[in-house]
């Protein structure tokens, strides 16, 4: 055993725990600032893999203002080459960038988002049934290719099944609106919907992920409360913490949030 990895996070998905993915964009964000090629995407994915991390994603904007074609293309040689069983992930609008690294790839797994080019950062998900048709023949593209799709959606019950008609595979629930309410009187409110949505998710065969603003303070009360939830993907918050604890403490730290939502309190 590496003895890097902490033996407490290893095959968490597997052991019915959910995984940590690690959004490596903001490393490249700040690379991209010089052109010295530092910090490195590919040593930074390596460290938290080292750390025990599940999984690796990536989300490729048509501006190339955080990761860039290349690093696509080098973290997925470097994942088939030394880590043949973790995730890799593509998130991204599959009508601008995103299918060609699927068609040329064929990651793991393609989180389609509803982003528009010049977006800030993700802030809403798909809306059914306006955007069903359009995405209908790019879900059976990527599910021939053998890739699992996963869909960025809001807290929204009633649109799982919408989801499930499509064909997809999962979910990524849009989790700001949670972290934007955790500690505040809104919490509880707000918390219970993610609960009735990720139940519909479930209900109707769909696998759940979820992502954004999630971070060590909310991120065990999130697991707790939201049932089956397979798969975490975080880059903002785990990799501003990384700037101070670095990226072993802080992948076990985040692993050790995810352990502490399977603990009775």
């Amino acid at each position: 055993m590496n003895p890097l990895v902490a033996p407490e996070s290893s095959h968490a998905s597997s052991a019915g725990r959910c995984a940590l993915s690690v959004n490596v964009n903001k490393v490249a964000l700040l690379r991209n600032t010089r052109h010295l090629g530092i910090p490195s995407v590919l040593r930074a994915a390596q460290a938290c893999l080292l750390a025990g991390a599940q999984g690796i994603t990536v989300h490729p904007r048509p501006d190339g203002r955080h990761v860039r074609t290349n690093d696509v293309h080098e973290l997925a040689e470097l994942l088939s080459r030394d880590w043949p069983q973790v995730e890799y992930n593509i998130e991204g609008n599959p009508t601008q960038n995103l299918m060609d690294f699927v068609r040329q790839l064929r990651p793991h797994q393609v989180t389609f988002v509803p982003d528009s080019e010049d977006q800030f950062t993700s802030d809403h998900g798909w809306q059914f049934p306006a955007d069903l048709e359009r995405l209908r023949p790019l879900v059976a593209e990527a599910k021939a290719l053998g890739v699992r799709v996963s869909l960025f959606m809001d807290p929204q019950p009633e649109a799982m099944a919408f989801v499930a008609e499509l064909g997809a595979d999962r979910v990524e629930l849009y989790t700001e609106t949670f972290a934007s309410a955790f500690g505040t009187e809104r919490e509880a409110e707000v918390l219970a919907g993610f609960t009735r949505t990720a139940e519909a998710a479930l209900t109707v065969g769909l696998g759940v992920n979820a992502g954004h603003d999630l971070n060590r303070d909310n991120l065990s009360t999130f697991l707790r409360a939201v049932p089956g939830v397979q798969e975490v993907s975080i880059g903002h918050a785990l990799i501003a913490d990384a700037l101070e604890l670095g990226y072993t403490e802080t992948v076990r730290e985040y692993q050790r949030c995810i352990q502490r939502a399977y603990q009775p309190l």
